[in-house]
């Protein structure tokens, strides 16, 4: 950009922030008035009905959180203190974190650039390495579905269980099949910034009863049938609340409108960019439908300027004609708009730095080492650490289904200008 300068917008430009149409409010009273305030009550019933309806499942299970629900599919999945688990590499943290809860060991399978997810090839591969892996934790990145029929046919290959993380795509289907009833047991969100939201929250997605039944007893302290507090085993306060439900159940009846208003964010954006060197978040048209929960882009590599990044500063030297993530990222908040850097890897994280990393061509430590020191490539062309390439080259950009055609025009006009 080099010097150009931008009138800040008159308002926030958001990632992605909570939608609100006024029935949320209405079941939080009802709530209020009936002083059904605690984790029983109708809006409860409601939501479980509803999500389960949607999705096309047999039960659904509200909890507090998101990572709450993945913690209730690790004990269905039975994961034992010291069991290593294969898990997504390129995603949040809440993904792999309650694996660690039940004492497993996650190893991170590496990404692929078809959608972004984990890579059929390097789980693969992984199970050649591991081959006493039963459990695979696998997320649907910013909405868009993985790659389910070859995942399912090498997990079913090996007797491996799928837990699969719909936490960003509740609503995005695979050959016309929700995510989140994809694998054996499925989770979705609804955290603040998510396409439905209840400011928090989540569910367990089951077509097993009795999975259902265990994860409700566990989520309520493991109370027994007995007039009294009777506990036999570990139990846990993560059902969700009635209030919060509350917002949830006035939200569910707007997931396709939400979606249809996300489809258009990202349709701007791919024909605004086009002409860039840049590709916005891929998918598969002929097998798949993202809820488009986050427009995201990356960066061509010859059209990449200088950029480093420590563990929490990164630093980049501006070039004509070229850009990189973190200058359109400051640029943008110079602008009062909100992006956000690409997920970074699990594999690059502190706390997960020492775990086992599985590309497609082995062992994934030697060749992120060999990448760094030479920008080395696989077999195939392309970069032997996918996950770190992208997060590398790639942002999210502003995503609010709030956010003005205008508004958008302008975000573009900015991105068009850090590579002048």
């Amino acid at each position: 950009m080099l010097g150009k300068k931008f009138t800040a917008f008159g308002r926030k430009v958001w990632l992605s922030s909570p939608t609100m149409h006024g029935e949320e409010l209405a079941y939080m009273q009802e709530a209020f008035k009936t002083n059904w305030m605690s984790t029983v009550g109708a809006n409860i019933n409601e939501v479980e009905r509803i999500a389960a309806e949607k999705i096309g499942c047999g039960y659904a299970v509200a909890l507090s959180t998101g990572t709450a629900s993945l913690h209730m599919a690790m004990k269905l999945a039975d994961v034992r203190p010291g069991d290593k688990v294969f898990c997504s590499d390129m995603t949040f943290d809440a993904t792999v974190n309650p694996v660690v809860y039940e004492g497993g060991i996650p190893i991170f399978i590496d990404t692929e650039y078809d959608t972004w997810n984990m890579d059929p090839v390097a789980l693969e591969k992984a199970f050649e390495l591991h081959p006493d892996v039963k459990v695979v934790v696998l997320a649907h990145l910013y909405g868009t579905p993985g790659k389910m029929n070859e995942l399912r046919a090498i997990c079913q290959k090996h007797g491996a269980v799928i837990v699969e993380d719909a936490a960003e795509s509740f609503g995005a289907t695979y050959r016309g099949v929700q995510t989140g009833r994809l694998g054996d047991y499925g989770v979705i969100s609804f955290n603040g910034n998510k396409i439905i939201t209840g400011s928090a929250g989540g569910m367990l997605l089951t077509d097993s009863k009795e999975a259902a039944e265990k994860v409700r007893k566990w989520s309520t302290q493991s109370r027994e049938n007995a007039s009294w507090y009777q506990h036999e085993e570990l139990g846990y306060n993560y059902r969700m609340s009635n209030v919060i439900a509350g917002v949830v159940r006035g939200q569910l009846p707007y997931l396709e409108e939400h979606i249809a208003q996300k489809k258009a964010i990202y349709e701007r954006y791919r024909e605004g960019l086009k002409d860039l060197p840049v590709q916005v978040n891929p998918f598969d048209a002929a097998v798949s439908v993202p809820n488009f929960w986050l427009s995201c882009m990356i960066i061509d590599p010859e059209a990449m300027c200088k950029q480093v990044r420590g563990e929490s500063e990164a630093l980049y030297v501006p070039e004509h004609g070229k850009s990189c993530p973190t200058e359109i990222l400051d640029v943008l908040a110079s602008c009062n708009a909100e992006g956000r850097p690409i997920w970074k890897p699990m594999h690059m994280q502190p706390i997960y730095r020492m775990n086992d990393f599985v590309t497609r061509e082995g062992n994934g430590r030697a060749r992120t080492n060999a990448y760094i020191a030479g920008g080395s490539v696989g077999t195939d062309g392309n970069p032997l650490d996918v996950g770190m390439d992208i997060f590398h080259r790639g942002l999210c950009l502003p995503s609010d289904n709030k956010m003005t055609a205008e508004e958008q025009a302008k975000v573009i006009e900015i991105i068009r200008a850090c590579f002048e």
